[in-house]
C-alpha cells in the first residue's frame, strides 16, 4: 500500500477520554477482599501477573519493548497502559498486540467517538440504561505523522464498520518506523484524530474536564460537565 503523506504536527490541548475508574486516585477494587495485609499482597501479586502493562514494563509483551515505554513523567501509567492494553479485535490502527494512543483535536470529536463504541455495546444488550464518567486526559504533540485528511485513495481505512484495511496500513507503517496517522473522525463529521504509535510522542500529559454519560432509555445519552 503507498504511504500516506507527512506532515509536520503541531497540536496541543489534544483530548483523550478514559475511563474515570482508571485514573481516580481510589483504593484498589481489591482491597475489600483481603483478609489482611499479607492477605492484600498476595492478591496484588497474582493481580500483577495478569497485568498487562506491567508485563510490559518488566519487557515481556509481544508488541512493544520496553525501551519504548515512558517513566517517571506525569501520568506515565496511563500513556504506557494505551500501548499495553489493546482490544482482542485491536481498533482502527492497531492491532491485538500493541496499543496506541487515540485522541481528537477536540473534546467534541472525542465525546462523539466514545459514545458510538459504547452505544453499540448497549445495542448488544439491548438495553440503554446507564451512566459512566469519563475523565479528560489532554496532551500535546509537535512531531510528523502520516496525513489521511484528503486523501481519498485511503477511503477504506476509514469505513465505518471495518478495521481490516486501517490495520493493514498501520501495520506497514509502523514496521516502516511511522509515528502515528492523523486521520478525519467516522464518527464526528468535521473531527479530526491522531493515533500516535510511539509512548514518547505523548507530551504533557494533564487531566481536563470529566463527563458523564448517561443512556436513560434511548441510544442517545445526555452528556455532562463534572464541575469539581
Amino acid at each position: 500500500m503507498a504511504v500516506p503523506p507527512l506532515v509536520q504536527l503541531r497540536q496541543f490541548d489534544t483530548c483523550r477520554l478514559i475511563p474515570s475508574r482508571f485514573v481516580d486516585k481510589e483504593d484498589s477494587v481489591l482491597v475489600p477482599l483481603a483478609e489482611d495485609a499479607k492477605h492484600l499482597a498476595d492478591i496484588f501479586e497474582l493481580d500483577n501477573a495478569t497485568n498487562e502493562r506491567l508485563i510490559a514494563e518488566h519487557g515481556r509483551a509481544a508488541g512493544i519493548g520496553v525501551d519504548e515505554l515512558v517513566f517517571g513523567v506525569p501520568h506515565f501509567r496511563m500513556i504506557n497502559a494505551a500501548f499495553t492494553y489493546a482490544r482482542p479485535e485491536g481498533s482502527r490502527f492497531n492491532n491485538d498486540e500493541r496499543g496506541a494512543w487515540y485522541c481528537g483535536f477536540d473534546i467534541e470529536t472525542s465525546l462523539d467517538e466514545i459514545i458510538f463504541h459504547k452505544t453499540v455495546e448497549y445495542y448488544e444488550i439491548d438495553r440503554f440504561d446507564d451512566s459512566v464518567r469519563y475523565q479528560t486526559l489532554l496532551a500535546d504533540f509537535n512531531n510528523e505523522f502520516h496525513d489521511l485528511r484528503g486523501a481519498s485513495r485511503y477511503a477504506k481505512c476509514l469505513t465505518p464498520n471495518s478495521y481490516v484495511a486501517s490495520q493493514k496500513l498501520a501495520a506497514q507503517l509502523l514496521e516502516e518506523g511511522s509515528l502515528g496517522i492523523i486521520y478525519p473522525s467516522v464518527r464526528h463529521a468535521g473531527g479530526t484524530n491522531l493515533a500516535c504509535f510511539r509512548p514518547a510522542l505523548v507530551g504533557n500529559v494533564r487531566r481536563g474536564i470529566a463527563y458523564e454519560l448517561a443512556w436513560t432509555g434511548t441510544p442517545h445519552p445526555t452528556v455532562r460537565a463534572i464541575v469539581s
